[in-house]
């Protein structure tokens, strides 16, 4: 127990930053239509760009022997690109709704 709670006194500015976004993150998902939830998701899955760049610079700022910071540095960046590639994917679907079908030929 005595490590865990030593890496979190170490690290106490990243939790106090996990803390506060997570409670971000339940109040705008709360207050906004469920119209707009479908863009909103795609837009903030986009946006997780900044994610990929936080975790990249949490991994070059690491010790070598800091294992615990790049292993959560490399989940990052991969969950991070799956977000990113997700938001476009489903940018991508719900444009594709909006184009015009070519009339079929009779």
């Amino acid at each position: 127990m005595q490590p865990i709670i030593e890496i979190f006194i170490q690290n106490k500015e990243f939790v106090y930053v996990l803390i506060l976004s997570i409670f971000l993150g339940i109040e705008v998902i709360a207050n906004v239509p469920a119209v707009l939830h479908t863009p909103l998701m795609s837009g903030a899955n986009a946006i997780h760009g900044v994610v990929i760049v936080g975790a990249i610079l949490v991994m070059g700022h690491a010790d070598p022997n800091n294992y615990l910071a790049l292993i959560l540095g490399f989940v990052g960046v991969i969950l991070g690109t799956l977000n990113v590639v997700g938001g476009f994917v489903v940018t991508n679907r719900m444009l594709e709704m909006f184009k015009r079908k070519p009339a079929v030929k009779k």
